[in-house]
């Protein structure tokens, strides 16, 4: 019986799951635009920023993560080259988690690990699953990726 309900909910199941990765792709691309139109609005406060931080060369890697940061929206929105930028934003996010977050623990409440690392979760399932059916990726590139 249950082996039987469990491979319905599983057929149900699949019918979303191209507009559920799309709707993550947008979700993650939302969540970084205010960051990195932040960062990008102010550059020279943006490397200050990185300086206070102590990472290294941080007029170059203000700029490096910034822009990083919005080709990723754009990229992740459009669903275009999806691995590489996944893996490039996962970098940012191991940066952030390393420079940022790492010192305040895990909790959220107390600017911890956790949201960036729930970021990087995502990230590599895109880096691994690629885009999904709805994307450019998909369009131009097509992997076999949108069964």
């Amino acid at each position: 019986m249950f082996k039987n309900m469990y491979g319905e909910l599983s057929v149900l199941f699949s019918y979303p799951k191209h507009l559920i990765v799309l709707v993550a792709r947008v979700v993650l691309a939302y969540g970084f635009a205010k960051p990195a139109l932040l960062k990008l609005h102010d550059m020279t406060a943006t490397a200050a920023w990185f300086h206070d931080l102590s990472i290294p060369f941080p007029t170059f890697f203000a700029y490096v993560v910034t822009g990083i940061e919005v080709l990723g929206i754009v990229l992740l929105l459009l669903g275009l080259f999806t691995r590489l930028i996944a893996i490039l934003l996962s970098f940012v996010m191991l940066g952030a988690m390393l420079f940022v977050h790492g010192q305040h623990g895990y909790s959220i409440a107390d600017n911890g690990i956790e949201i960036p690392l729930y970021y990087l979760l995502f990230l590599m399932l895109f880096a691994t699953f690629g885009a999904g059916k709805y994307a450019l990726d998909n369009v131009l590139f097509k992997d076999g990726n949108d069964e």
